[in-house]
């Protein structure tokens, strides 16, 4: 154990014992002087400090000195009214004070108790509680704060952390303060009623049983009693005082020094008008000398930190913009434009009211709540979203970029509602903008709010526009999670799940694949709309796969047969019953044999009017199932769905492609359609 913690463990015993056990006069002396320098340097840390969580030890610390400062009175009273002594230390503290007049020297003292007790204590305690009360009652609005600025990109997520933690802390601090300074309170009480435990009773035992006349009694009880309080009160009113500081202390970038020096003597030509002041006070009767003198002191003052400003007057506009000029050359200036933010929301003018919290405006929370629904749908955390508005847009337009590219656009009318048709009633009966919805592409119509009620009944969808512009977000980042995912963040998931399965990620990362083989893996089923989120599964499938092949396609499809049953439940909305369009065994053959195989990975070489024909036979049940409205689903053989993809991909994405071992056996399974080439 460090000395410094055996230090703290002894001290506390010494408190202990000096309750119990008599302490001669020279080792109360040192525990005397060791009690003053203790509130020194207590005083003196708390003057020094920026802020009161550089001092957060304070309420504990505060306890201990009590119990030191009350141990080391209950020493001294045992000492005064058994022996008549409490060590040097006491006896020159009396002596000094009291003097010749014992009335004039108690006086005194009581003075400083009261001060000490009435001004000091009490107004620390105050301030204590309603610090704490404050404290708790901001707690809300800073993490709302907090959680908006982390969704804006203003800070990160280890920024927002530290934050958090910070105000958490800070709740405690305040909270243990406030019970602190009753400490503080009843240490006051303690010392006046041991000052007069030691007068009374050192009179009534110097007379009674020392055979001591009144006076010398008197003389004698009043000046150790007085010299006693003395070297009691004294550190109790540093440590009172510096209680004060620490919980009136405000957060800044310098000590209190500092901060009362420079916000005190902020206004120069004030101390003019304090220096005439004075020296008017000087044609009264009050000594013509020292009020000249003082207002000569104020007035050079004042034109000393006039002077001093002047010399430190900001540079001009042109002098900046030269330093400005000459910063943009430097290579580090044009380093930091190379940062991309991954995603970015830009909204023109008119769209501020969206993002800002005071118009009522709730973008940032909607956003909050877009990434968790994403992690728990994709399971992959989607970075921050920078949110910034932008003059070049146009008033009501906004824009989705990923890694600085444009990826969505669209616009809306905030003073109007979207209507989406249900698809039967005639749109020409609702008064509206015709318009897309954005995220779907649904016809629709910007509606004014006298209209809600009629469009409602008539069947339309009507939603508002932070729900379009929500819902636009939400759909897009899905569309485009697999850029999101990059080596890095790849990591970040791959070390969240070794914390439980580290047997797991040993035996795939980083032999036999590394983390940018895991990455394109993970990469390629968010690009198909599938769920990452059970890693486990997904690791035991490379796990077992990973030794036979690094062909990052081979083992996406395992990993995809591996999780049947969490796709066979994303495509079969209710019942056990699946509409998919087949494809003819012919064509299949037709496929699996123009495969070409190499070192470099697995092609597939068909010729361009053969693609043709495929993709046109694709395209015709596709417009069959559309009438139908069934989700447009194709299901193959295994050895051919990611070449099938691959096809399809480039001009029918929406088309989704399965197995049939990407079905749950309890599926049934029922052919719309045949993909064929005759």
């Amino acid at each position: 154990m460090a000395v410094r913690d055996l230090s703290v463990l002894l001290g506390v015993i010494l408190i202990i014992v000096m309750l119990v056990v008599p302490l001669p006069g020279w080792l109360l002396s040192i525990f005397i002087l060791l009690n003053i320098t203790l509130a020194l340097l207590v005083i003196l840390v708390a003057m020094n400090m920026q802020e009161a969580l550089q001092f957060s030890i304070f309420p504990s610390l505060l306890l201990l000195l009590t119990l030191f400062r009350l141990g080391l009175n209950v020493s001294t009273t045992r000492s005064i009214l058994s022996e008549a002594n409490a060590g040097g230390v006491v006896e020159t503290f009396g002596t000094f004070v009291i003097g010749d007049n014992p009335l004039v020297g108690f006086v005194v003292f009581v003075i400083l108790v009261i001060i000490q007790f009435l001004v000091i204590t009490k107004g620390a305690e105050r301030v204590s509680e309603v610090a704490a009360r404050f404290t708790l009652d901001a707690m809300p609005g800073k993490q709302m704060s907090i959680d908006a600025d982390l969704n804006a990109g203003l800070i990160s997520e280890q920024q927002a952390k530290e934050r958090r933690e910070k105000v958490e802390h800070e709740a405690d601090f305040y909270g243990a303060m406030d019970g602190a300074s009753k400490f503080v309170k009843g240490d006051a009480i303690a010392g006046i009623v041991i000052v007069l435990i030691n007068i009374v009773f050192g009179l009534i035992i110097g007379m009674v049983q020392l055979g001591m006349g009144f006076t010398e009694a008197i003389n004698t009880y009043m000046r150790l009693t007085v010299g006693d309080g003395l070297v009691s009160q004294i550190p109790a009113l540093l440590i009172a005082t510096a209680t004060g500081i620490v919980v009136t202390r405000v957060a800044s970038t310098g000590n209190l020094g500092t901060d009362v020096t420079n916000q005190l003597l902020r206004y120069p030509k004030l101390l003019y008008i304090a220096a005439g002041t004075i020296f008017l006070l000087g044609l009264t009767p009050i000594n013509f000398f020292l009020t000249s003198a003082i207002a000569l002191f104020l007035g050079f003052g004042g034109y000393w930190l006039l002077r001093t400003e002047r010399l430190q007057e900001p540079p001009s506009e042109e002098e900046q913009a030269e330093a400005e000029s000459e910063s943009m050359k430097s290579p580090e200036n044009v380093t930091s434009l190379l940062s991309l933010d991954p995603i970015e929301f830009e909204f023109g003018y008119a769209l501020i009211p969206l993002a800002d919290a005071a118009q009522g405006g709730d973008l940032l929370d909607r956003v909050v709540m877009i990434r968790r629904q994403l992690a728990i749908e994709l399971g992959i955390v989607i970075p921050v979203v920078r949110i910034r508005d932008n003059i070049q847009l146009n008033p009501n337009e906004y824009r989705l970029k990923i890694k600085g590219n444009e990826v969505a656009n669209g616009e809306v009318l905030l003073d109007h509602y979207l209507a989406m048709s249900p698809g039967v009633e005639d749109e020409d009966d609702l008064e509206g903008i015709t318009t897309k919805e954005p995220a779907f592409g649904l016809p629709a119509k910007w509606i004014s709010e006298d209209v809600k009620d009629d469009a409602e009944l008539l069947g339309y969808t009507v939603v508002d526009p932070p729900s379009v512009v929500s819902t636009h977000i939400t759909e897009v980042i899905k569309q485009q999670a697999h850029l999101l995912l990059g080596r890095q963040e790849t990591k970040q998931l791959v070390d969240h799940l070794k914390e439980t399965y580290p047997i797991l990620v040993e035996e795939v990362v980083p032999d036999p694949l590394s983390i940018g083989d895991v990455q394109k893996v993970l990469s390629k089923l968010l690009r198909e709309n599938i769920s990452i989120r059970n890693l486990p599964v997904i690791f035991e499938t490379l796990a077992d796969f990973g030794k036979m092949t690094n062909d990052t396609e081979l083992l996406t499809e395992y990993v995809r047969q591996s999780l049947a049953t969490q796709i066979s439940k994303q495509y079969v909305a209710e019942g056990s019953l699946i509409r998919v369009i087949t494809i003819a065994s012919d064509v299949e053959k037709l496929i699996a044999d123009q495969i070409q195989q190499t070192e470099h990975g697995n092609y597939l070489s068909l010729d361009p009017s053969t693609q043709q024909t495929i993709i046109r036979s694709v395209s015709e049940k596709l417009e069959q199932v559309s009438i139908q409205e069934e989700t447009p689903i194709i299901l193959c053989s295994p050895a051919i769905r990611m070449y099938v993809k691959q096809l399809l991909d480039r001009f029918m994405p929406q088309v989704v492609v399965l197995s049939y071992n990407e079905l749950s056996p309890d599926i049934e399974v029922q052919s719309i359609g045949v993909v064929n080439v005759a």
